[in-house]
């Protein structure tokens, strides 16, 4: 006599399988906790556990840093693909992916409104372009960023995170790197304010130009920040980096950058930087 019976009733006969809906946790990338997606958003996208910091799209950060509304401008320029370049995928390829998973049409997105009640001209970079890279369009949205911060007497905040210069459209992306110093040469000859904002990831020409060259250089924590990455450098020089190479504290503790701040404090860090810089 058998014990127990096996229902054979499907579950499509009204009987519901018990399941949690994908994407309501995340791991952590440091730690692994899972965090439920709505308690990360209460923090910026930052760990609650091990303040691990993850990566955000250009447009929620303009919403972490401006009081409220903001004007975007220039964002109809448009890439092409003067190279005619493909390696495993057609560049122009690249781009449609890009502004699929974007919504925008380049790795930049350039704002003007109040931070702390400071009219400001805020450029973000989007990772998820083609690596935040820079290319022409990024290069010109950069420096109109910045003209429009001379031409409008406001402060320019540039927070960057990128691969660096854009292989896929070759000098003309490394162009872009001399355009934008000249620009930001004027700024400072007009006596305007320029903070840098450098997050996880920034190398490369995006290092080598205006990412270290604001006035008050600002990293989030543990931020890759350097122009080779370590592995080419450790090929390169046939010697083994220190602990924590390229990482923000490290460049901090080697006068590389003036601070490190938390996602979760560096609007009010922002505030009062502006208001010192401005003489307000």
């Amino acid at each position: 006599m058998a014990w127990f019976r096996r229902d054979r009733t499907p579950l499509s006969s009204g009987r519901q399988a018990s399941r949690v809906p994908e994407g309501l946790w995340v791991k952590c990338g440091s730690c692994k906790e899972a965090i439920y997606r709505k308690d990360l958003a209460r923090t910026e996208n930052v760990c609650p556990k091990c303040s691990f910091h993850f990566k955000i799209s250009a447009r929620e950060r303009l919403a972490l840093l401006l009081d409220s509304s903001w004007e975007e401008f220039d964002q109809d320029l448009v890439s092409t693909d003067p190279l005619g370049f493909h390696d495993t995928k057609r560049y122009s390829d690249r781009l449609q992916h890009g502004k699929a998973a974007t919504d925008s049409l380049d790795a930049l997105v350039c704002a003007v409104g109040p931070i702390g009640g400071i009219t400001t001209v805020v450029a973000c970079m989007e990772y998820a372009f083609i690596g935040g890279s820079m290319g022409v369009v990024v290069g010109e949205k950069v420096t109109r960023a910045v003209e429009r911060a001379c031409r409008d007497r406001q402060p320019l905040v540039i927070v960057s995170c990128s691969g660096g210069a854009r292989m896929m459209e070759g000098t003309l992306s490394l162009m872009q790197m001399a355009k934008i110093s000249a620009a930001l040469a004027r700024l400072d000859e007009a006596g305007l304010p320029f903070i840098s904002v450098l997050t996880d990831p920034t190398t490369g020409g995006v290092t080598a130009s205006f990412a270290m060259l604001g006035d008050l250089n600002i990293a989030e924590p543990r931020a890759l920040i350097g122009f080779a990455g370590p592995r080419v450098i450790e090929q390169t020089i046939r010697q083994k980096l220190p602990p924590g190479f390229q990482r923000s504290e490290f460049l901090l503790e080697h006068g590389m950058i003036d601070m490190v701040v938390d996602r979760r404090e560096l609007k009010a860090v922002l505030v009062r930087s502006l208001k010192l810089l401005l003489g307000l």
